[in-house]
C-alpha cells in the first residue's frame, strides 16, 4: 500500500508517497536502535527571548564559499552525510524562530564551510521550516530535515524568518507528552512509545508536516510527519526503508504509557486533533528520558 499524498495544513500540497505495510505507517512508526547520551537530566526553562548574534568589534563573517553544480537537493529521503552534530541534542531550551528557504540555497557543514546539500523551500510542495538553534555573525544554524540530531549552517540570504510560539517534549521514563506555549505548558497527555529494541529515538526533531490516516486503526486523524529518520536503517525491514518517525493517534487507547510502538509516538484522538489544530510545521520536538524542573 502506499500514500499518493502528504498534506500540510498550513498550505497544502503534497509531499512524498510513503510505503506502508497493513497495520503499520512507515513515516511513523520505524526508528532502529535509539543512540543513548552521557548527559545530565535535561531541565525545563522557559522560552529565551530570539537569539541574536551580537558581532564582536573584530569579529569577521567568514565567507560562503560558492555552491558547486550538481549539489544533492534534500528531500524526503535520508539527507547526505557531512552535516555536523547537534551539540545539544537534548536541550530543552524552546526555539523561538524557524527558517523558510525562499529559493534553494546551499547548506553548509560550518560557518564558511563546505556546502554540502541544497535546501529548497518545500520537499515536495510541503513548506519547509526549520527550528534555528545556533548563530554566528552572518551564518545561522538549523535542525536538519530527514536526518537526526544534525544541524545545517545557512548563510545570510535566500530564507525568511518565521516565530515559533509552540514546542513538544516528549519524556520517556514516564511516558508523557507535554505541548507548550511561549515556554509555558499547556496540556500534557499519556503516549505509548517504541517498544525494546525500537525506542523512540532522543534528541531535538521538528514537525516537517501532516499526512492522511492510511487506515481506520489510525483513528480518522492526520498524522504528523517528524524531520527524524530512523536510527538504525538496517534494523528497520526492507519495505519500510526510508521511514520517517511521526506522531499519531491508534483506534484505541489500551496500550498508552507502555513501550508497543516500532518507534512512533501514539496518543489520543483528542490529543492529536488538537495539536493538529494548534501547531504548524517547524515546531520543535524533543525527545528525552526525563526531566527535572527549576
Amino acid at each position: 500500500m502506499a500514500f499518493d499524498r502528504m498534506i500540510e495544513r498550513w498550505g497544502r500540497g503534497p509531499l512524498v508517497a510513503v510505503a506502508c505495510v497493513p497495520a503499520l505507517l512507515v513515516l511513523a512508526l520505524l526508528v532502529g536502535v535509539a543512540l543513548r547520551y552521557d548527559a545530565p537530566t535535561p531541565t525545563r526553562r522557559g522560552a529565551p527571548p530570539p537569539t541574536v548574534a551580537v558581532p564582536q568589534e573584530d569579529e569577521t563573517v567568514p565567507p560562503a564559499a560558492p555552491a558547486p553544480p550538481g549539489l544533492p537537493v534534500i528531500d524526503y529521503d535520508p539527507a547526505p552525510a557531512g552535516f555536523p552534530a547537534d551539540p545539544h541534542p537534548l536541550d530543552v531550551t524552546p526555539l523561538t524562530e524557524g527558517v523558510t528557504p525562499t529559493r534553494n540555497i546551499a547548506a553548509y557543514d560550518a560557518p564558511g564551510g563546505r556546502p554540502r546539500a541544497l535546501l529548497a523551500p518545500s520537499i515536495s510542495g510541503v513548506e519547509l521550516t526549520m527550528p534555528v538553534v545556533q548563530r554566528r555573525t552572518g551564518w545561522t544554524a538549523v535542525l536538519l530535515p530527514s536526518a537526526n540530531r544534525r544541524l545545517a549552517w545557512l548563510p545570510e540570504g535566500g530564507w525568511s524568518s518565521v516565530v515559533l510560539r509552540d514546542q513538544i517534549v516528549v519524556q520517556r521514563r514516564t511516558h508523557r507528552l507535554t505541548w507548550y506555549r511561549h515556554g509555558q505548558p499547556v496540556h500534557t497527555w499519556s503516549v505509548s512509545l517504541g517498544q525494546p529494541g525500537q525506542e523512540t529515538p532522543l534528541g531535538r526533531t521538528f514537525i516537517l508536516g501532516t499526512t492522511p490516516p492510511p487506515e481506520p486503526v489510525y483513528g480518522g486523524v492526520d498524522v504528523f510527519a517528524l524531520g527524524a529518520v530512523p536510527d538504525d536503517p538496517e534494523a528497520v525491514p526492507t519495505g519500510l526503508r526510508g521511514a520517517h518517525i511521526g506522531l499519531h493517534t491508534w483506534q484505541d487507547d489500551d496500550t498508552l504509557g507502555e513501550d508497543v510502538t516500532n518507534g512512533c509516538i501514539r496518543l489520543t484522538r483528542t490529543a492529536q486533533q488538537t495539536l493538529l489544530d494548534e501547531v504548524r510545521p517547524g515546531t520543535e520536538l524533543v525527545v528525552v528520558d526525563a526531566l527535572t524542573t527549576s
